[in-house]
């Protein structure tokens, strides 16, 4: 019997050793695998609940940013400023004087406007009182037409007198009765006595058209001060306008704060001429700021006002939670209020996913114990179940 090979029996242990080995790695490996892949297809299990539960009901962005309802502050004349009270970064009260102008200009407008009212008020007194001295002076005219009309009734007697006297002599001259001298004297008194007679007519006349004229003069001046008091009286009144408009503009000569806030961008300096409309400096409402959210346009499908929404801050992290509500939609997307727009009716078009500017109103109560600036990045997140 031939004996065996120990150097042969060594190998194939080792080649069963091996093959062992390789066999309890595959077994390891695609136990591995087998976990590797169940735990895929766990988190994609939970992943696909989590989107039906939650994910398809929210939208988020990090594309935000803090922004207010900023006060511009602008003086309403032009004048000179004499003192700066406020500086950048310092937080001020609705009604806090910013700014003081000088008042010389403002001051001596209200001298001149009262000036003018005075001299109102003067002419409406003068006014009324010329109605009185009209009133006189129609009677006058009408006792002028009683003595003109006197005169006339004289007249009318002497130049009748003139005529039968005339009449006589002129009947008598054949016979030579009356003396060529005498029949030229009674000529000449009829003549005078005519003349007289149309001098007292034109008298009346005249004496009438005078009382019409102070009776036309009269009504007007009525019509003046008919209806009004010294205080009333459109002239008067419209010197009070000027006289407030003049005090108005004294009181701007002290610019005061509009709203609550912080003041930015002071541009004034002491001695510096402001110009009417001009802005001067910038106030921010910190305690009014909203978010502008740019959500891609397919993501807007659902989202309404009223939506809930968390908001987190950059400046304070994800420790730090907002909660807000939509409170609208921008009318257009970015790209159509910019300063150059997108002209896609070129050939040369790309299709750019666009986004629209969602407002989001903070609470006031966060925003005061977690106070934010304008401009701070922001992400915003939707609720969308609560439709």
């Amino acid at each position: 019997m031939a004996e065996a090979d120990p150097k042969t029996g060594a190998g194939a242990a080792e080649d069963l050793d091996a093959a062992a080995r390789k066999a309890e790695q595959q077994e390891t490996r695609n136990r591995w695998l087998g976990r590797l892949a169940i735990a895929v297809a766990a988190i994609a299990i939970l992943w696909g609940l989590w989107y039906l539960l939650v994910g398809r009901n929210h939208v988020s962005t990090d594309n935000a940013y803090v922004n207010a309802e900023v006060a511009q502050v602008t003086p309403l004349l032009s004048s000179q400023a004499i003192a700066v009270e406020v500086r950048d970064t310092q937080p001020v009260k609705r009604g806090d004087i910013l700014v003081r102008l000088d008042p010389a200009n403002a001051r001596i407008a209200i001298a001149q406007a009262e000036a003018d009212l005075a001299e109102a008020r003067r002419r409406f007194r003068q006014t009324f009182a010329t109605s009185t001295k009209l009133s006189a002076q129609i009677d006058a005219r009408g006792a002028d037409i009683l003595s003109a009309r006197a005169r006339l009734a004289t007249a009318d007697a002497d130049f009748d007198k003139a005529r039968v006297d005339l009449q006589r002599r002129e009947a008598l001259a054949p016979s030579g009765a009356v003396s060529g001298d005498e029949l030229t004297s009674a000529r000449k008194s009829f003549a005078a006595a005519k003349a007289a007679l149309e001098l007292a007519r034109a008298g009346v006349a005249q004496a009438q058209s005078t009382r019409g004229a102070a009776v036309g003069e009269l009504a007007a001046n009525d019509a003046l001060v008919q209806g009004a008091t010294i205080e009333t009286d459109p002239g008067v009144l419209a010197a009070k306008a000027r006289l407030d408009a003049a005090r108005l503009d004294l009181d701007r000569t002290v610019i005061r704060a509009p709203i609550d806030g912080i003041v930015s961008k002071r541009q004034v300096q002491i001695g510096q001429r402001v110009t009417l409309g001009t802005p001067i400096m910038t106030i921010v409402p910190l305690s009014q700021l909203y978010v502008d959210a740019n959500f891609k346009e397919r993501q807007l499908r659902r989202v309404r006002v009223g939506m809930p929404a968390v908001v987190h801050a950059d400046l304070y992290g994800s420790g730090v939670t907002y909660h807000g509500t939509v409170a609208g939609l921008a009318g257009g997307t970015g790209s159509s209020f910019a300063l150059i727009p997108a002209q896609n009716a070129t050939g040369n078009w790309i299709k750019v996913v666009q986004r629209v500017p969602v407002r989001i109103a903070l609470d006031p109560k966060e925003l005061a114990e977690h106070p934010l600036r304008v401009g701070l990045s922001m992400d915003v997140e939707i609720d969308l179940s609560a439709s």
